[in-house]
C-alpha cells in the first residue's frame, strides 16, 4: 500500500517496545493501535465479524459511501496492460533463476518434472535446461504452469524472468483472485472468523486493482503492497473466502476503490488527509471502531529514559528535552502536529516524524515527562 501498512505479521514484531532493564524511565508514552489508521481496522473487522457482522456490512463501514461491485467496473487498468494478470516481484533472481513444474517456456514446450534455468545473457534472457535446442527469450522469459520457483517457492500462474541490468527480476504474473489467495492468509490469520476473512478478501482485491508500481511489475511482495508468499501460504479457510468473494471489489461512485487497510484502530480511524498528508477521498473517513480492542495492541505504553529519548529526537530540540506537546490532531486522536521543546530551542515536527522517531506503533501518542 502507499502507506505501510499495519499487517498482522508485522505486529507480531512489535510488540515489545520497552526501556531496556535498568534504564530510568522518566518518559510515559501512551498509545493507542498499530499502523496508519486509513481504511479498515483488521482487527476491527475481526470483532465485527464476531458479533455477527457479514463481511458487506464490515466493508460499509470502513469505506464510507461505497458499495459492493465487479472488479470490471472501472478498476485495474493495469492489468489490461499486463493480459489481465498481476505481476507481482518476488525479488532479484541475481543471474539466473532456477524452476520446475514448467510445461512450457520461450515458445518451447517443457518436461514438468524437469528442473530448467532462465539465465541473464546479453542485456536478455535464456532458457537452459535438458534438451533445450534454441533457448534466446529476448528480454523476458516466460514460463507458465503451476511453479516451483527456487529460492522463492510455490506459485499459481506463470515466472517471468525479466532482464534488468545485467541480472533478472523474478516476477509472478496471476490472476487476481489467484493472486489474493496468495496475500490473504499473510494479512490475516486464517483462524479468523470467515466474514474477517472475506472482507479482507475484498480489500485485498480492490487495493491490487487500483495500484500500480510501473511498466515492469504492479505489486512488491511484502509491505510496500501486501504481503503475498503464493500457493505455499494458502489455507483452506481463507482459500474460501477469496472463492466466496470471486471477483467482487469495494466500489464508489462506479469506480474500484483504494481500499487502505492496517492493523489496529485504537477505537478509531483516521481521515486520509490527515493519516496520509494528502487530499480528502470521500470513501476514506474517520469512523468509530467499537470493536478494535481485542487486539494486543488496542492501547498500549512505552517508558524511556531521558537519555534514550533525547538520542532518538536528537536534532528536534536545543539543551535539555522538556515536553513534547501536541498541536493538531486528526479527526482521531492522532498526532498531525507536535512541539518538540527544549530548554534552549524547540522545532514543529509532523506526528509521522515521532512515530519514526520514537519507533512507535502509531501516531496516536500522549507524551509524560515525570
Amino acid at each position: 500500500m502507499l502507506a505501510s501498512k499495519g499487517t498482522f505479521t508485522a505486529l507480531v514484531t512489535a510488540l515489545a517496545l520497552a526501556a531496556p532493564a535498568g534504564a530510568l524511565a522518566s518518559w510515559q508514552i501512551d498509545g493507542r493501535g498499530f499502523g496508519h489508521g486509513v481504511g479498515m481496522s483488521q482487527y476491527g473487522a475481526y470483532g465485527y465479524a464476531k458479533h455477527g457482522a457479514g463481511y458487506e456490512q464490515i466493508l460499509e463501514h470502513y469505506y464510507s459511501h461505497t458499495k459492493l461491485g465487479g472488479a470490471g467496473g472501472g478498476g485495474g487498468p493495469q492489468l489490461a496492460k499486463a493480459g489481465g494478470k498481476v505481476r507481482v516481484l518476488l525479488g532479484s533472481g541475481g543471474s539466473r533463476i532456477g524452476f520446475r513444474g514448467a510445461s512450457s517456456a520461450c515458445g518451447q514446450r517443457l518436461d514438468p518434472k524437469r528442473h530448467y534455468e532462465f539465465v541473464a545473457s546479453g542485456g536478455g534472457v535464456r532458457l537452459q535446461g535438458s534438451g533445450i535446442k534454441r533457448g534466446a527469450c529476448g528480454a523476458e522469459g516466460i514460463a507458465s504452469a503451476d511453479l516451483e520457483i527456487d529460492r522463492f517457492g510455490r506459485f499459481r500462474g506463470s515466472l517471468v524472468a525479466h532482464a534488468d541490468g545485467g541480472g533478472l527480476l523474478a516476477i509472478n504474473a496471476l490472476g487476481i483472485d489467484a493472486y489474493v489467495k496468495g496475500v490473504v492468509p499473510n494479512e490475516m490469520p486464517s483462524s479468523w472468523p470467515q466474514e474477517a476473512l472475506r472482507a479482507q478478501a475484498v480489500a485485498a482485491r480492490s487495493y491490487a486493482l487500483t495500484t500500480s508500481r510501473g511498466a515492469v511489475f504492479d505489486q512488491y511482495s511484502d509491505t510496500r503492497s501486501q504481503v503475498y508468499r503464493g500457493r505455499a501460504a494458502e489455507t483452506p479457510a481463507t482459500n474460501r473466502a477469496v472463492n466466496a468473494t470471486a471477483g467482487q471489489v469495494v466500489t464508489y461512485r462506479g469506480k474500484t476503490a483504494t481500499t487502505y487497510y492496517f492493523s489496529t484502530s485504537g477505537g478509531e480511524t483516521e481521515d486520509a488527509r490527515f493519516g496520509f498528508g494528502g487530499a480528502a477521498v470521500p470513501y476514506l473517513k474517520s469512523v468509530k471502531d467499537p470493536y478494535d480492542d481485542a487486539s494486543p495492541v488496542h492501547s498500549w505504553k512505552v517508558s524511556l529514559s531521558d537519555d534514550q529519548i533525547e538520542s532518538k529526537l536528537g536534532g528536534l530540540f536545543e539543551g535539555k528535552l522538556r515536553r513534547i506537546e501536541v498541536i493538531d490532531t486528526g479527526v482521531s486522536p492522532r498526532i498531525v502536529r507536535a512541539k518538540v521543546i527544549g530548554s534552549a530551542g524547540s522545532s514543529t515536527v509532523s506526528g509521522s516524524t515521532l512515530q519514526a522517531r520514537l519507533g512507535l506503533r502509531s501516531t496516536w501518542a500522549r507524551f509524560t515527562h515525570r
